[in-house]
């Protein structure tokens, strides 16, 4: 399946997400609230069986931050990406993927721990690198004149 049919595949199957061509792979971008339901549809659908969380990254894009998801299908060799975006930035939560992917766990953890997204139904949601005296590190709008050395 090329990205083109892989494309068509996914309008049909998350009509709910915007699919574009990126620069590599085919990109969903869903509602956040959406989340967890699309990764049971894209897992589970005998077409495009994407059964691999390759990678999950937060992102802050300044005024939302968001979450990246990188997922493959072993058994058809094909990659796509997902994009979400959350526009509250006091209070950024999101669908746990970890009942889909049980890799997601660590990778939930260090989002929340350098950004602060919170995973609603995260089986252990705490933080993983730092202690409770940090903020988030990753956000563009930190600051911390103790731990952060500057020129």
């Amino acid at each position: 399946m090329d990205n083109t049919q892989m494309a068509a595949s996914l309008v049909k199957l998350v009509p709910e997400a915007s699919v574009t061509q990126g620069k590599q792979f085919v990109e969903l971008t869903v509602p956040p609230e959406k989340i967890r339901v699309v990764f049971e549809k894209l897992k589970n659908d005998g077409e495009l069986s994407f059964d691999m969380l390759v990678c999950l990254t937060g992102m802050d894009w300044g005024s939302e931050l968001g979450v990246i998801y990188h997922l493959r299908s072993t058994s058809f060799n094909h990659m796509a990406v997902v994009k979400t975006r959350i526009t509250d930035r006091k209070n950024p939560v999101i669908d746990s993927v970890c009942s889909v992917f049980a890799g997601a766990e660590y990778h939930e953890r260090e989002v929340y721990d350098l950004l602060g997204i919170k995973f609603s139904g995260h089986p252990d949601l705490r933080r993983l690198f730092l202690d409770s005296t940090w903020g988030f590190p990753l956000r563009k709008d930190y600051k911390d004149d103790v731990n952060i050395v500057t020129k």
